[in-house]
């Protein structure tokens, strides 16, 4: 076990007066700023979260705004912490009783501490967070954010993911938990390139494929990997809050550190946007056609961040009830603003089958949009077996083969109900015969959120 070099059982502030404020009114006054500032209006309450951990004047309003997703019955917060000074192997705990800051001192689970250490192995090492900044950074926040609440500081030293996945799984069904990944993202690049690689991160992230991500990429990477693995397992998704770096506050672009904001949705990202924000995803496809039709910018619509996640969308337009216009993206290529208004805009101008929208057909016009999950590829042996596998008015198909391909959205189902005849209009649609099959024939399934 690693010898404890502190006697007292309250930490003392390490940071404070460098990082954040050492006056209690002044750090106050910051914090309510924060708060005042923020447009943050998530309706979700999330459990684990992905913060950055910079001086206030860089990234403290994107903690703050993160930090207040989380569940306010929540009563204690793991916080996994890169360690930036001492090297050690594995995770680490902190011995005291209680850290302090300018606004008191909040409690540290001791309960939980102790079975981190019998069951989990975690050595007490306060010397590594003697001078760390990645938890203590986070603490005034919460202590503004939350009424009662108490920590279990662990910083991740020389570790892989799955030190820290076995802990959140662990402790997830305990719904009086919740998690902090404090983590900034890239380090002293370039302007266009820390945008570049933080982009690239976000991606990761919000995809779930960590398989290329590297240590290169976030200070904090094992605790990023380990609730994106996490979020993956329970097909949970991780919702950007923002994504921003040093040089929006300082204008040096020379030499830049990225942040970004994440929190844990508890569900498809598809199913997040349809709960909460129809009515701004059929609100931008409107003003994408009509600024069209009216040769103007379209307007600028405040949306959150989530929007600017690559995904992939159908708008369909329907006159009277019956078809007006569709068009949309099979995989994720651009930004959901980007992807909403193009196809909104293809679907009422461009798609052939139609001339283009008129500005007299706009009262008797409506909207729906298809919010599209990864198509997945499906292993069969024959026809048989693949219409054995399609899950009616819930399975969007696309199939393809020597050159021809098709894509039915879920929503086909209401007209094609029977499994055959759906498979069999695909196949006319791609250009092959009802009949058509071959031993290079292949099928993706893929999932739609409905909006209408």
């Amino acid at each position: 076990m690693y010898y404890n070099a502190f006697m007292d059982k309250i930490k003392s502030p390490s940071v404070a007066g460098t990082f954040y404020p050492a006056d209690k009114e002044e750090l106050n006054s910051l914090i309510k700023n924060f708060k005042q500032n923020s447009k943050i209006e998530c309706k979700y309450s999330s459990r684990a979260v992905i913060v950055p951990h910079a001086g206030f004047v860089y990234s403290g309003q994107l903690a703050f705004d993160t930090l207040s997703v989380l569940n306010k019955n929540i009563k204690t917060l793991f916080i996994f912490a890169p360690t930036h000074r001492v090297g050690f192997p594995g995770l680490c705990l902190s011995s005291f009783e209680e850290w302090e800051t300018p606004l008191g001192n909040i409690e540290i689970n001791q309960e939980i501490n102790q079975e981190l250490n019998e069951n989990f192995f975690l050595d007490y090492f306060d010397e590594a967070f003697a001078e760390e900044h990645a938890v203590e950074i986070q603490l005034p926040l919460i202590q503004t954010i939350f009424n009662d609440i108490n920590i279990v500081p662990i910083l991740v030293g020389q570790a892989d993911i799955n030190s820290v996945l076995e802990i959140i799984m662990n402790y997830w069904n305990n719904e009086d938990i919740g998690f902090v990944i404090s983590s900034d993202l890239s380090h002293f690049l370039e302007d266009k390139d820390a945008r570049k690689i933080d982009l690239m991160t976000a991606e990761m992230i919000e995809t779930g494929d960590i398989s290329q991500f590297s240590y290169s990429q976030a200070c904090g990477a094992m605790g990023i990997c380990a609730l994106t693995a996490f979020a993956s397992s329970q097909k949970y998704s991780l919702i950007r809050i923002g994504l921003i770096n040093s040089s929006n506050t300082t204008g040096d672009k020379s030499r830049v550190v990225g942040y970004g904001g994440w929190f844990l949705y508890e569900g498809e990202v598809n199913e997040y946007l349809k709960k909460y924000y129809s009515e701004e995803i059929k609100s931008l496809c409107h003003e994408a056609i009509m600024s069209k039709l009216e040769d103007r910018n379209i307007n600028n619509i405040d949306l959150p961040s989530v929007f600017d996640e690559k995904m992939a969308s159908f708008v369909t337009l329907e006159k009277q009830n019956n078809l007006r216009g569709c068009i949309g993206s099979i995989i994720a290529h651009q930004t959901l603003r980007e992807d909403l208004i193009h196809n909104a805009r293809a679907a009422a101008f461009n798609d052939p089958r139609f001339n283009p929208l008129d500005k007299n057909e706009i009262e008797d016009l409506s909207i729906a949009v298809s919010l599209l999950s990864a198509p997945s590829k499906m292993n069969f042996k024959d026809e048989d077996d693949l219409l054995s596998q399609i899950v009616p008015f819930k399975d969007g198909i696309i199939i393809k083969d020597k050159g021809y391909q098709a894509v039915y959205l879920p929503s086909v189902w209401e007209q094609l109900p029977d499994k055959q005849q759906f498979l069999n209009s695909l196949k006319l649609k791609a250009g092959m015969s009802a009949d058509y099959f071959s031993d290079t024939f292949e099928a993706y399934r893929f999932y739609s959120e409905y909006i209408k």
